[in-house]
């Protein structure tokens, strides 16, 4: 990678962390949530609090997140990358601080609308800025999903241990800090947002005319719209959809899920304190604060998406981009239908499959990132990332609606059978792209 290689990446690689840290951290106030409220007060009807419910208000933060990365692309290619990205730290750290304040939950609501309104210009911006700027495309797509991949496992560590000490609008308060300095950060970087497709038309290798045009126009972006949609991007779309489903509908409530099984029983800090120095100091083994397990599973689960998207972003460099996707949402399908019976059989079995379902997670992300850009004009690539977003963040924060319903009303095995349902389609429109689209 060259300087400017890698001051993008540094950039996107902050960037990308700090999006992930407080999108993954939600699920660990949800935990509390459903423990400190019972109602929800919408001035005309009140609705009782229940995974369903609270579903539905995750639903709204994260549905944003996805919904937004369509105006949020096509601002990308009139605005530039590097604006969008300050703008949305800003804005996230904005928003943990309003969350900091919320009395109830019609207020959280407000605080992860606000969230998700910010965070979605992000993707777009982020991987945009990669494909048209750095010219290591899969190297730099594989460090940005690693730094990704870092915010997502940390920031639940970080908020699952605050939480031993600190209340949790506290520790909401506390998190909205970094943002605010990596968005200082962002402002000041020096990097050639547009070095790689320079390079590529200076060899003869781009010739895109509208390698710099963007979308100007409502009749132009139904234009660009049809043509993206006419071809096999929206085979595309339909594999980062199946992904959004998936990620959105295991995590959403993986913590609170993993505190049914035993084995994750709440552990008082005080027992973890050798017993001379609890006698010294007059502490009760069994009293005190609690630790919760599977808070630290669900975070040790996350990290380990690190390897997955090392191993996908090298990978798209490799091997076509096509049967990479069909065969990491095979090995998730797989994993949704085994992850439950793993977990009757005991701690051990449990932390293997999900060792393999963090890895598998995460390793179809570069690997659907790099499918968009090879089906995609450089023109317009914001607005290909943009759909790109609203299909994987918003029609996938879906998945947390439907996990809460399904967690409420059915059963748990129903939970992890549509899940490998959504897998199983994602592999097998992945390999029907590769044999239509077949390339050496």
């Amino acid at each position: 990678m060259n300087t400017n290689d890698r001051a993008i990446t540094a950039l996107v690689m902050v960037a990308h962390g700090m999006v992930h840290t407080y999108e993954l951290s939600i699920p660990i106030f949800v935990a509390l949530w459903l423990l400190e409220f019972s109602t929800i007060d919408l001035g005309i009807v009140t609705l009782e609090v229940t995974t369903a419910t609270l579903g539905v208000v995750v639903t709204a933060g994260y549905g944003l997140f996805g919904l937004g990365a369509l105006p949020g692309g096509i601002l990308v290619d009139r605005l530039g990358s590097r604006r969008l990205i300050t703008v949305c730290l800003l804005g996230m750290a904005g928003s943990f601080a309003l969350l900091a304040v919320a009395p109830g939950v019609t207020a959280i609501t407000l605080a992860l609308v606000l969230w998700g309104v910010s965070a979605s210009v992000y993707h777009p911006a982020g991987l945009s800025l990669i494909s048209k700027g750095v010219a290591d495309r899969g190297t730099g797509f594989a460090y940005h999903g690693i730094a990704g991949n870092v915010g997502i496992g940390v920031g639940p560590l970080v908020a699952a241990t605050s939480l031993l000490f600190l209340e949790w609008r506290t520790v909401a308060a506390v998190l909205a800090v970094p943002a605010v300095i990596a968005a200082l950060y962002a402002s000041r970087a020096d990097i050639d947002p547009q070095a790689a497709v320079d390079s590529d038309s200076a060899a003869g290798d781009g010739g895109d005319s509208k390698a710099d045009a963007g979308v100007d126009s409502l009749g132009e972006f139904v234009a660009e719209s049809r043509t993206l949609f006419a071809g096999s991007f929206a085979l595309v779309f339909l594999v980062v959809m199946c992904s959004g489903l998936f990620y959105r509908g295991f995590l959403t409530f993986l913590p609170e899920l993993l505190g049914r099984i035993e084995g994750f029983d709440p552990i008082p800090v005080a027992s973890l304190v050798p017993e001379a120095l609890r006698s010294l100091l007059g502490v009760q083994a069994s009293g005190g604060e609690t630790l919760a397990p599977g808070d630290y599973f669900y975070s040790g689960l996350l990290l380990v998406g690190v390897v997955g998207q090392y191993v996908g972003g090298k990978l798209t460099d490799r091997f076509p981009v096509e049967y990479g996707l069909a065969a990491g949402f095979s090995g998730l399908a797989v994993l949704a239908l085994v992850f439950l019976p793993a977990a009757s059989l005991g701690l051990g079995p449990l932390a293997v499959v999900g060792v393999f379902m963090g890895m598998f997670l995460f390793v179809v992300q570069p690997l659907y990132q790099a499918t968009v850009a090879e089906y995609t004009p450089a023109g317009t690539r914001g607005l290909s990332y943009g759909y790109t977003y609203l299909g994987v963040f918003g029609v996938g924060a879906l998945g947390g609606t439907v996990a809460g319903v399904i967690l409420e009303y059915l059963s748990e095995p129903a939970l992890f059978l549509t899940l490998a349902g959504f897998a199983t389609v994602g592999a097998a429109t992945g390999l029907y792209l590769g044999r239509k689209n077949a390339r050496p």
